[in-house]
């Protein structure tokens, strides 16, 4: 197939029902709308049912990105962007959109990272639907304890709520996957209990913690605080290791650092 381009994560879902169902997840009828990635705008034909009051596509692909203005050059409410979503700067959103996004499977978990920095996250944006490869979708989800629990829950979980989330088969796509898909709505919290001067202090302690997932807590807490704030910490087993530790931990520790 030659409009597949192995090397931007392309694989277009065709199946009818799951685009509806997707669509379906959320309200659209004059909402201002961004879709990333629209490929050959079979989501996009569907959100356009759903009349919404604008529609921003972001697509990194030329050739799409021009066939993609060609179908929809008479619809004054749809602007196009061919541009690299990881290059895209959120911050010009003024109005309260939702984003929807087939996400490249291979820059899908810097995609999300990207938006939860987003300061104005809540103010800016009320619904986040995106599709994951299954397995970083469930980690994304995961509560604390359990196997897939880790940085990307913990990054999630801080600035999101998870409001639905449902599996698709690789049969739905064109080129077919190897790996099945999972399709995650959240809402942007509205209220944050831990406040962050840089959320990428957040980032970079999970990562420390979960780079040695086999250390004690103990060992990783010796490179980011002194001994006073170390002894701070009441009610806590500092022999535990990061997984066994929930996500408040994390966010104390940021506030720690920082101060």
């Amino acid at each position: 197939m030659e409009f597949v381009k192995k090397s931007l994560g392309q694989n277009f879902l065709i199946d009818k029902n799951i685009i509806k169902k997707i669509i379906n997840s959320v309200q659209i009828k004059q909402k201002n709308i961004i879709e990333i990635g629209p490929g050959r705008g079979a989501l996009t034909n569907e959100i356009i049912k759903r009349n919404p009051k604008s529609l921003l596509l972001i697509e990194k692909d030329n050739k799409l990105s021009k066939a993609l203005e060609e179908q929809f050059k008479k619809d004054k409410k749809i602007n196009i962007i061919n541009q690299d979503i990881l290059k895209f700067d959120f911050k010009k959103i003024k109005r309260k959109s939702i984003i929807f996004g087939n996400l490249p499977y291979n820059i899908s978990s810097q995609i999300l990272v990207k938006i939860i920095k987003l300061k104005k996250l809540s103010s800016n944006y009320s619904d986040i639907i995106f599709m994951f490869q299954k397995e970083l979708g469930e980690k994304i989800i995961a509560n604390y304890p359990s196997r897939n629990y880790g940085r990307i829950s913990i990054l999630s979980s801080y600035k999101l709520n998870t409001i639905n989330k449902f599996y698709i088969s690789s049969n739905c796509f064109i080129p077919k996957p190897k790996v099945q898909s999972m399709v995650i709505h959240f809402r942007p919290k509205k209220k944050i209990k831990y406040k962050f001067r840089n959320i990428e202090n957040l980032e970079k302690i999970t990562n420390i913690f979960f780079s040695n997932k086999r250390k004690m807590i103990k060992k990783n807490l010796r490179k980011l605080l002194n001994k006073e704030k170390i002894e701070s910490i009441s009610n806590l087993n500092f022999n535990l290791r990061p997984e066994a530790v929930s996500p408040e931990f994390f966010y104390k520790i940021t506030n720690l650092y920082e101060s």
